[in-house]
């Protein structure tokens, strides 16, 4: 299970606050209503986020954002939250299928509302697709308890984002190959010997 350390926490912290200006044409990719989640790509073209805004009272927004090389983060941000940014803090995170107890989170501002990050295991994408709520909670203090519901097709087009970054202008995944495959290996043009 990889998980950032507080510092590449901090680090992702930049991420988060820039991630909801991120251009339509980040790896040539526009961003995508699904449902009540808003797909984009992250400006720094390392990967892609979702963002869904819960209605009042709270008024809490998530993001979860998936990067090119598996890493992730979540991150709540609400205006009436009184976090300090950097604090760190551990919290109890439940998905409908999994929990996290004690789990580290740091404070962050972000488009001038509070809120903290955190990071999960890669594995954690797939238990939050096919979840139907995440609560967190700050020991007995109940801290969020958001419906997912339609997460299963925002996570579905977050790793197509993802996969787009990976191999920009292509709209394939690298790791299938094609991007080392000329489209004519016999050109005149292809150095490769074919008679070793």
């Amino acid at each position: 299970m990889r998980i950032l350390s507080s510092t590449a926490l901090l680090s992702a912290i930049v991420i988060v606050a820039t991630a909801p200006v991120a251009p339509a044409h980040a790896a040539n990719y526009a961003t995508r209503d699904i449902g009540d989640w808003i797909v984009a790509a992250s400006t720094d073209q390392r990967g892609c986020f979702l963002t869904r805004a819960y209605p009042g009272p709270r008024g809490t927004t998530l993001q979860f954002g998936l990067d090119v090389d598996g890493g992730n983060r979540l991150t709540l941000l609400n205006d009436n939250w009184s976090i300090r940014a950097r604090e760190q803090l551990r919290l109890d995170f439940s998905l409908s299928n999994s929990a996290f107890p004690r789990h580290m989170a740091i404070g962050i501002t972000a488009q001038g509302r509070r809120g903290f990050v955190t990071d999960f295991g890669t594995s954690f994408p797939r238990s939050f697709a096919a979840s139907t709520y995440l609560k967190v909670r700050r020991g007995d203090v109940p801290v969020e308890e958001l419906k997912l519901d339609g997460s299963g097709a925002a996570v579905a087009e977050l790793r197509k984002c993802v996969d787009r970054q990976r191999a920009p202008g292509t709209g394939k995944a690298a790791r299938d190959g094609s991007a080392r495959i000329p489209l004519d290996p016999f050109a005149s043009s292809i150095t490769r010997d074919s008679r070793k």
